[in-house]
């Protein structure tokens, strides 16, 4: 017995002081960076500007993959499986946290499957319509949905999608229910926009800016805390008497359940490198957004902000009753 106890003594101090040797020299070889959605989208397009200057601080490449499907759930829920080691990361957005709710079958959980690395960006959004559409500014929006509420269509990409949400919280703050028309995707729904189908879609500006400003859609307000140098005379939804209405598509990476703290934080500092890259800061101003501070790229800065998206969108979703599964 006393023979068995020095053994199992040894073997537990042999696997820690390997894996410590282990998160010393990360990262040995490739890492993979899980997209939960195809390839081509705003979340693609901002995971491989970051996986490309993560990749030449950390020595290695970062691989970026695509794994669509069920919004965004199975993607996560494959790296929430993966090895913790450090090879298998996820780059997710805001749907990580209305998933939670959104999927009452999700085969992971949220809060517990996963570890920190740091939030990336916030996407802002804009409330949009069709060329035509009678009001001329957000007030005189509201007034107009609020009077017609079962006449107004208000477009979204799908359950789950980023237009959708907005829409619930448009929405919840003005205790309106509009008539909602869902589509397969963001471009379909802007096509029906530009043709006047439907009158009124909420998106992130990576996919409406270019409309914007050319004049083929009204625009009444975006839903960022400050006016964007992208659209400079467009105002934000408090300036337009929506406080409340303020959100963002944030983007923060994930690593599985029990990845060491050392793999986290030396990915989480290389984050904050990667977020000062003169490249970085210039793509993501044509996307309509701009990096976190260093204090948000951090482990407790992302784990923070799930939380409380978690806890924001519960009774907005669940008031709303529009389930994914």
């Amino acid at each position: 017995m006393h023979k068995l106890s020095i053994s199992l003594a040894a073997t537990a101090v042999f696997a820690l002081v390997s894996g410590t040797a282990s998160a010393q020299g990360y990262p040995e070889r490739s890492i993979t960076m899980v997209v939960p959605f195809a390839a081509g989208g705003p979340t693609d397009t901002v995971t491989r500007l970051v996986a490309e200057s993560m990749s030449k601080d950390l020595g290695q490449q970062i691989i970026v993959e695509n794994v669509g499907g069920a919004g965004g759930t199975l993607g996560a829920s494959q790296v929430a499986k993966a090895e913790p080691d450090g090879y298998t990361l996820l780059l997710h957005h805001i749907g990580m946290a209305t998933s939670a709710t959104l999927y009452r079958k999700l085969p992971y959980d949220t809060l517990n499957a996963f570890e920190y690395v740091g939030l990336v960006t916030d996407v802002p959004m804009t409330i949009v319509a069709k060329k035509d559409f009678e009001p001329t500014d957000l007030k005189g929006l509201i007034e107009y949905v609020k009077a017609n509420a079962d006449k107004v269509s208000l477009a979204n990409a799908g359950i789950g999608a980023a237009s959708h949400l907005c829409g619930m919280l448009l929405m919840s703050e003005i205790k309106t229910s509009l008539v909602t028309v869902p589509y397969k995707g963001t471009g379909p729904a802007m096509t029906d926009l530009l043709g006047g189908q439907v009158d009124l879609m909420c998106d992130q500006t990576t996919n409406t800016t270019k409309q914007i400003k050319g004049g083929t859609i009204k625009a009444y307000a975006v839903t960022s805390a400050k006016r964007l140098d992208a659209l400079p005379d467009l105002p934000t939804v408090a300036e337009a008497g929506l406080p409340g209405l303020q959100v963002g598509i944030w983007h923060g990476i994930y690593a599985p359940k029990g990845t060491p703290a050392e793999i986290t934080e030396k990915l989480s500092a290389s984050l904050q490198k990667a977020l000062k890259d003169p490249n970085i800061i210039s793509r993501f101003g044509e996307l309509g957004t701009v990096p976190v501070t260093d204090a948000e790229a951090t482990p407790a800065g992302l784990k923070t902000k799930l939380e409380s998206e978690v806890t924001r969108w519960k009774p907005i979703i669940e008031a709303a009753g529009q389930y994914a599964d």
